[in-house]
């Protein structure tokens, strides 16, 4: 495959949301009283590790895909699919109250790696 421009951010955004997955994914894991005090109080603590474990699996996917060159179709579906997944979630369920306002962070990070990965692939 020759490396386009276009290539080459796709490599780069795939690595940059891999990273950001996989560091926002673990972290509950590897200490849930720090995630909560940045993020409020959860209940269901298992869940909030559950949703770690398979955001950081999606992330190392796509951060591999990105390190190994061989984001295809199917890579650009995961990475765009499960940035909208998480961005709505965010932010209907903070503005609605169920969840801190600071996911809205997070939303505009997913909505960024989204346009992102979109004006990357239609550039190919």
């Amino acid at each position: 495959m020759e490396l386009t421009t276009a290539w080459i951010a796709m490599r780069t955004i795939a690595i940059l949301q891999g990273l950001y997955f996989v560091i926002t994914g673990i972290w509950p894991l590897l200490s849930i009283s720090t995630f909560q005090a940045v993020t409020g109080p959860k209940t269901d603590l298992w869940l909030v590790k559950t949703v770690g474990l398979l955001v950081t699996v999606v992330g190392f996917v796509i951060l591999l895909a990105g390190i190994h060159g061989s984001v295809t179709f199917e890579i650009f579906i995961l990475a765009v699919g499960s940035a909208s997944a998480l961005a709505a979630v965010d932010v209907n369920y903070s503005l609605n109250r169920t969840i801190s306002r600071i996911y809205l962070l997070d939303a505009v990070a997913e909505f960024a790696l989204i346009l992102l990965w979109i004006r990357a692939w239609f550039s190919v």
